[in-house]
C-alpha cells in the first residue's frame, strides 16, 4: 500500500468513528445501554479512543477489528432499541463476521443475541444520590455520575455535603471539580450559582450543603428523597457511626467508600455484590486495594486453589500522609510522602476474606507508600494447590479478562513498556501485567496495577447501582 492508501483508510475509519459517537450517546442516555469493545467503554469516547478500542481486539483475536465491521451492527442495534444492558459491540461484530459475508443477516443475529434486553418496558425511576465529602473520591464519583446524565440514568447526583461555608468556598469546590492535577480537566462546563449555593455541571444542578453532622441535615428541604448517601470522609467506619446519616430526613441508604468495621458487608463488585439485599441500608465498598486484588484472587482460587499467599502493595501516597516531615499519629506516616518510600500496614489482605471467605486466614500483606500521586501495584505471591506455568497462567488470566463474569474488573496487558502513568483513568479494578508474571510448579507471582482513585471509583458506582436496584444485562452472554 502507498502512503495515500494508508491515509485514505485512516480517514475512512475516523469518519465512521465520528458517526458512531451520537449513536453511542443516544443509546446510553435514552436506553441505558453501555457500549463496549472487548471491555473498553465507548460512551463519551473520542474518535481516536474508539479506534484504539477496536485495535485492542488484536490482543485476543490475533487481528484488529475493522470499524467497518462494527458500525453496521451499531446502526442496526439502535433500531432494535434494547434497554438496561452493557453490550460488547466488539464481541458481537467478531461473532457475526466469523459466519457471514455481508450485512443481510445482522438484524436477525442481533435479535437472537440481545433478546434479554429487548422489550423490557419502562426504566426504573432514578435514585437521588448525595456525596457526603468532596475529596479525591468524591470528586471522581461526581465526574462519573455527571457523565451518565440522561433519561435512562439510574443515579441522579443531587447534592454534596461539606464542612465550611467560608467566603469563596463554593468557587474553590467548583474549581477542584473543574481541574484535576492527575485526571485532567473536567469534560464539560461548570458554573457556580452563589445565591442558591449550587454547582451546575453539564446541566446537573448540584446542591452544596454545609453541615458538621449528618443528622442535622434535612434533605427533603432541597427536594431530595430516599437518597443514597455516599460517605467519602472515612470519619465513620462502623454501623453505629454511619447510622447517623439515616437520621437525616430524606436519607434511605448509606455506602461507605472505605473498609467497613465489624459485621458490615464489605462488597467488591463482581465478586460478592449479590450479598446486597433490598433491605440493606449500610454497605461498605471496601478499599481500592481490596477491589484490585480480590477479582484476580477469585479466578486463581477457582482454577488453581490457593494454599496461602502474601500481597505487597506499592501504593501511591495519599492525603493522609504529610507532605513534609511532621507529627502523625501513624507509624512512619509522619515522614515526607514526596521524598520517601514509606513502609506501612494494609488491611487489604485480611479484608479479601470478607468478600471471598475461601481465603480467610490464607493471606498476609504489607504496603510501601511511594512518591507518585496515583496508580498503585499489588505484587501477589501465591502457593497453589495445582501446578502451572507462565504461559498457561497468562492465557487463563487473559481469558478471564475477556469472557469471565469478572471481565469488567480484570484487565490484561501484554505490553513490555507498561508503566504506572499508563493506567491513569483505567475503569478496571485491576490490570494484570502479564510480562511480569512468574510461575513455576505450584508457585506464582502476579503483578496487578490499579488506578487507586478512578478504577476504585468505577467499582463504587457499580455498587451504588446495585443498591439502587439496577439490573443490567451483560451481553452477548
Amino acid at each position: 500500500m502507498t502512503h495515500e492508501h494508508y491515509l485514505q483508510a485512516w480517514q475512512e475509519s475516523q469518519e465512521l468513528a465520528e458517526a458512531m459517537q451520537p449513536l453511542i450517546g443516544r443509546l446510553y442516555r435514552q436506553q441505558g445501554i453501555e457500549i463496549t469493545v472487548y471491555g473498553r467503554p465507548l460512551q463519551n469516547a473520542s474518535t481516536i479512543d474508539i479506534l484504539k478500542a477496536h485495535r485492542v481486539v488484536r490482543r485476543h483475536e490475533g487481528q484488529p477489528l475493522p470499524i467497518q465491521h462494527s458500525f453496521p451492527l451499531l446502526r442496526a442495534l439502535c433500531e432494535l432499541a434494547p434497554s438496561a444492558a452493557e453490550i460488547d459491540l466488539g464481541k458481537l461484530a467478531v461473532g457475526y463476521w466469523r459466519d457471514h459475508v455481508d450485512e443481510a443477516g445482522i438484524a436477525d443475529y442481533l435479535k437472537a443475541k440481545l433478546a434479554p434486553a429487548l422489550g423490557q418496558g419502562a426504566l426504573p425511576a432514578p435514585t437521588d444520590v448525595v456525596l457526603y465529602g468532596f475529596g479525591r473520591i468524591g470528586r471522581l464519583l461526581a465526574r462519573l455520575l455527571i457523565e451518565r446524565t440522561g433519561a435512562a440514568n439510574a443515579l441522579r447526583l443531587r447534592a454534596i455535603v461539606v464542612r465550611g461555608g467560608r467566603e469563596g468556598d463554593l468557587e474553590k469546590r467548583a474549581s477542584l471539580l473543574r481541574r484535576d492535577s492527575v485526571h485532567g480537566p473536567f469534560n464539560g462546563s461548570i458554573e457556580v450559582d452563589s445565591e442558591r449555593s449550587a454547582i451546575i455541571a453539564n446541566g446537573t444542578f448540584i446542591q452544596v450543603i454545609y453541615a458538621n453532622s449528618p443528622a442535622d441535615i434535612d434533605y427533603t428541604a432541597y427536594g431530595i428523597h430516599d437518597a443514597l448517601i455516599v460517605d467519602n470522609t472515612g470519619v465513620w467506619r462502623d454501623e453505629a457511626g454511619l447510622s447517623e446519616h439515616l437520621k437525616a430526613r430524606g436519607a434511605a441508604k448509606v455506602l461507605l467508600t472505605a473498609p467497613g468495621k465489624g459485621e458490615m458487608k464489605n462488597v467488591v463488585f463482581g465478586v460478592n455484590h449479590e450479598v446486597i439485599g433490598p433491605d440493606d441500608r449500610i454497605i461498605s465498598a471496601a478499599s481500592c486495594t481490596t477491589n484490585a486484588i480480590t477479582p484476580v484472587l477469585k479466578v486463581m482460587q477457582d482454577k488453581y486453589g490457593i494454599v496461602h499467599g502474601h500481597v505487597e502493595t506499592v501504593h501511591s501516597y495519599t492525603n493522609d500522609q504529610n507532605l513534609i516531615d511532621n507529627y502523625h499519629k501513624g507509624e512512619r506516616r509522619g515522614r515526607s510522602a514526596a521524598l520517601n518510600m514509606v513502609m506501612t500496614s494494609t488491611g487489604a489482605a485480611k479484608a479479601v476474606a470478607k468478600a471471598l471467605p475461601a481465603l480467610k486466614g490464607k493471606l498476609t500483606g504489607n504496603a510501601i507508600r511511594v512518591p507518585t500521586p496515583n496508580v498503585s501495584l499489588a505484587i501477589i505471591n501465591l502457593s497453589l494447590e495445582q501446578s502451572t506455568d507462565r504461559e498457561s497462567l497468562n492465557a487463563y488470566l487473559q481469558q478471564a479478562s475477556l469472557s469471565s463474569s469478572l471481565h469488567r474488573q480484570i484487565d490484561f496487558s501484554a505490553s513490555t513498556e507498561l508503566v504506572s502513568s499508563d493506567m491513569v483513568g483505567s475503569r478496571f479494578a485491576g490490570i494484570v501485567d502479564s510480562q511480569a508474571t512468574i510461575a513455576e510448579d505450584d508457585h506464582c507471582v502476579l503483578y496487578v496495577w490499579y488506578d487507586n482513585e478512578f478504577g476504585y471509583s468505577c467499582q463504587v458506582v457499580r455498587v451504588m447501582e446495585k443498591m439502587a436496584g439496577v439490573v443490567r444485562q451483560d451481553l452477548p452472554a
